[in-house]
This record gives C-alpha cells, structure tokens and sequence, in this order.
C-alpha cells in the first residue's frame, strides 16, 4: 500500500515535468497532467517489475516516471492525431 501512495505522490510531481521536457504543445488541464503523470509512474513502475530493475511493490524511480509519462505524452498525441 505505501508503494502505491509514492507511485501516486511521484506521479504527480512527474506529470509536470514530462510536460515541460516534452516538445510541443499539450493541451492538457493541470488535473490531466497529474493523471498523466500518475499513470507514467505506474507504466513505469510494473515495466521495471517485468524488466527485473525493480523488487515487486517498490516505487518506481523518478527518471523511469519521467520517461514513462512522456511515452504517454506521445501516445496521447498520436491517438489524438489518428482522430
């Protein structure tokens, strides 16, 4: 449980940050941005699981966060592109 509350804390921090090193424009609202962030940390936290860089229930890092939110970012774009 106290894994899951930092994966939530870092997410939201991270989002903030994934939008400023991101290229482009990103229409997001600030409340968006902490979704985006939070659900960065979780990609990044179970890829590492699967990866072996991290210990089942262990919080992701705040770089993995970063880069896990900014391939969301991407995706976000792509899908928002396509429609």
């Amino acid at each position: 449980m106290l894994a899951i509350l930092g994966t939530i804390v870092v997410g939201l921090i991270v989002g903030f940050i994934a939008r400023a090193v991101k290229p482009g424009d990103d229409k997001l609202g600030w409340i968006m941005t902490a979704v985006l962030g939070i659900a960065g940390s979780f990609l990044a936290r179970y890829a590492g699981v699967a990866m072996g860089w991290y210990l089942p229930g262990a919080p992701a890092g705040w770089i993995a966060s970063i880069v896990g939110a900014i391939v969301l970012l991407f995706v976000y774009g792509w899908v928002k592109k396509k429609a």
